[in-house]
């Protein structure tokens, strides 16, 4: 389990190496702050669908390790939102707070992506044995906010595309997200296999 989970690691790494080198050879294209925020917004939904993929898969498989690789995934998920924010903020709005605030408040896209990001935060910083220690029953119901993130994670990406009325690749990801909460639903967890999800 340590060398897969090792390695699962190293390979999520692989997209944050991949624009490194790409920023380091001059050829992020010829907008490089849209390929940035694109790939790494890209990313950060990837590694939520991966994360609510979990319990589906322990379900499915009888198997508890997938739950043991969720919180790296969650994580990820986490790393790479930071990523999104932090170019939006320093390379886009160059710390104009006044600025980011009235993109906030005026942009429908703008502002589903700054609630995601806020809402991550306090799951990323209970993602640790201390936490769920401390808050013993209040961790799962603060954890369950990832079902909130996701449809908020959609909603940004969707409206962000309603601009250039191009809708295809969200709602793949629209999908994905509906299928893996839907498995949460009572009913369907009953069927999907032996185990109940957390």
């Amino acid at each position: 389990m340590m060398y897969l989970k090792n390695a699962l690691f190293l390979l999520s790494l692989i997209p944050f190496g991949r624009l490194a080198w790409l920023g380091f050879q001059d050829d992020l294209g010829a907008n490089p702050i849209e390929f940035l925020t694109r790939s790494t917004g890209t990313w950060a939904l990837v590694f939520l669908c991966i994360t609510l993929a979990m319990t589906p898969l322990r379900l499915l498989t009888g198997q508890s390790f997938w739950i043991r690789l969720r919180r790296m995934f969650g994580l990820f998920c986490f790393f790479y939102a930071c990523l999104h924010f932090s170019i939006w903020i320093w390379l886009d709005q160059s710390f104009d707070f006044q600025a980011m605030m009235s993109d906030v408040i005026k942009r429908p896209f703008i502002t589903m992506g700054f609630a995601t990001f806020v809402l991550l935060i306090p799951l990323a910083l209970t993602s640790n044995d201390f936490a769920v220690r401390a808050l013993g029953r209040r961790w799962s119901l603060l954890h369950k906010l990832i079902y909130l993130i996701a449809c908020t994670a959609i909603l940004h990406y969707w409206w962000h595309k309603a601009g250039k009325n191009d809708f295809s690749t969200v709602s793949i990801y629209g999908v994905i997200v509906l299928i893996l909460l839907f498995c949460r639903l009572p009913l369907i967890k009953k069927h999907l296999g032996p185990t109940r999800a957390s």
